[in-house]
């Protein structure tokens, strides 16, 4: 893929704002709506909400700030809160601020000691186990499963009495917002190629404006697309905090809940521990896509010892602030390949834009106003694309060989299917571990492809890039040999020319 902005370019000031605002808002929803979906469970249980949304976008900001710093910038890769640790952090906030912490803490150990053992094992083992037959499909599995999630946001308004209900003029704003992106990525200029979902949010939103004014002046509450009322509530009445504002941290809830003691620090590392082992494996899955994407491969250089410490510690930096432990974004990488602009700089200004947004009231009233159709039509497209790396990565995989079909059909259909595993049970019917379906679908395509594999069969699976460096290898050899060849062919034709002016010079000089 030929990138308008490579990793290690700096576009100008005004381009960089734009650039980063985009990959904010590409990141923006699914950062801000995890402590939104923990407080909801936790409404009713008498203990006190412990998570802010525009906290947790700061924590997401200084999260990837570190990370950017680990990997030596990079990797461009912006690090959002982690859906993989709802139910964690549910269990963790009854033990308030040092619940979460502690939690967070445990999975920053997992991702260290991991880091720790690839330095010194190297990371030939992680390519043995996950080859392009198995991490391609569950690549492609991250977009595929969030699709539901896509869909569900296309086709909901988010205004009126029937807020959260199907609309047909939801979908219409969704699928408009979608086209617009898509055009401006294969039939805009080149600024609009790098900005395609600034120019589809807001073009999506001025249509949603559109039926929302008449559906709240007319009062249909089937038109009233948009909730207005964060806006609302910020100007209701004017004050200094309807322009600045300080999230609320979650070490403002150092006191609150639950005495934490040592049953508790145990059971928080129950809750913890397990997950970070499955976010680890969509770690690499990650890595290996932007690694495709940027055709540079980020497990040998920054090092995956040095994303693994980026991400464990970049997670454990976001928590202080926010409470979610971060993770890498497909999102954010589906934004890059669609924009071709993998500028680090982008990221670094997108994270700074982060903390400092999180500041400003009318900014975070306005960005809850956007319509999940809008995002749904977003979405529709950064999942897509993040599915459809995925398939490209087995491109040059042989499936007309049975391993390699039951290895990629396994992982696809067990992560679809919604295949997870379940440990014990805790409070409320709720499991203490579980083992999402993508990571149950790694697994099971990890064993399929070792117990099935001939032996030495991976010895060519090493690390993104080596194929295609191998092959540019083999094809300069050729062409060298071809140039060798025609170098010799045409030494003979002079030498041969050579030799018949000899002749005809001694036949002269005979007669």
């Amino acid at each position: 893929m030929k990138l308008i902005y490579d990793v290690g370019d700096k576009p100008k000031l005004t381009k960089l704002l734009v650039f980063s605002l985009q990959q904010l808002l590409a990141i923006i929803t699914a950062t801000i709506v995890v402590p939104v979906i923990v407080n909801g469970a936790l409404a009713g249980s008498g203990l006190d909400p412990v998570l802010d949304s525009a906290a947790a976008l700061v924590g997401a900001g200084f999260g990837t700030l570190t990370y950017l710093l680990f990997t030596k910038f990079k990797s461009p890769v912006f690090l959002g809160s982690s859906f993989a640790f709802i139910s964690p952090l549910i269990g963790a906030c009854a033990f308030g601020y040092f619940g979460v912490l502690i939690g967070a803490a445990f999975a920053a150990a997992v991702y260290v000691l991991i880091a720790v053992a690839v330095k010194f094992a190297g990371t030939k083992w992680i390519n043995k186990l996950m080859p392009p037959v198995v991490i391609g499909p569950t690549v492609a599995l991250i977009g595929l499963s969030l699709a539901g999630n896509a869909i569900g946001d296309l086709s909901v308004q988010s205004g009126g009495p029937l807020a959260g209900t199907y609309n047909l003029v939801a979908i219409f704003i969704g699928i408009f917002t979608f086209f617009v992106i898509v055009f401006c990525s294969c039939k805009g200029n080149k600024t609009m190629k790098l900005i395609p979902f600034v120019i589809g949010i807001l073009c999506g939103y001025a249509l949603a404006g559109f039926f929302s004014i008449f559906g709240y002046a007319c009062n249909v509450d089937y038109l009233k697309i948009i909730n207005f009322q964060s806006l609302i509530d910020n100007f209701s009445p004017v004050r200094v905090q309807s322009f600045l504002n300080y999230p609320d941290f979650t070490f403002l809830h150092a006191h609150t809940n639950n005495v934490l003691t040592g049953a508790g620090v145990a059971n928080i590392a129950l809750l913890y521990i397990p997950v970070s082992f499955v976010v680890f494996a969509e770690h690499i899955a990650d890595h290996k896509n932007i690694s495709s994407i940027i055709e540079k491969d980020l497990l040998v250089d920054p090092g995956l010892h040095r994303t693994l410490l980026g991400d464990g510690i970049g997670s454990f930096v976001g928590a202080v602030f926010g409470g979610v432990p971060n993770t890498t974004y497909g999102e954010s990488i589906g934004c890059v390949a669609i924009t071709k602009n993998a500028s680090v700089v982008s990221i670094m200004g997108a994270a700074c834009m982060a903390i400092v947004l999180a500041f400003i009231s009318p900014v975070i009233a306005f960005i809850n106003t956007i319509p999940s159709c809008v995002m749904g039509g977003v979405c529709l497209s950064l999942y897509g694309f993040i599915a459809v790396s995925g398939l490209n990565m087995i491109k040059n995989v042989d499936l007309g060989e049975s391993k390699n079909l039951f290895t990629v059909s396994s992982i696809l259909i067990a992560g679809v299917g919604g295949l997870s595993l379940q440990f014990g049970l805790a409070t409320q019917g709720k499991a203490i571990v579980t083992i999402t379906s993508i990571a149950t679908a790694l697994i099971i395509g990890i064993l399929v492809n070792l117990l099935f594999s001939k032996k030495g069969e991976n010895a060519d699976t090493d690390t993104v890039g080596d194929s295609a460096a191998s092959g540019n290898a083999a094809a300069a050899r050729d062409v060298a040999d071809a140039e060798a060849a025609e170098t010799s062919e045409e030494a003979v034709v002079v030498d041969e020319t050579s030799a018949e002016e000899t002749v005809e010079e001694e036949k002269k000089d005979e007669e």
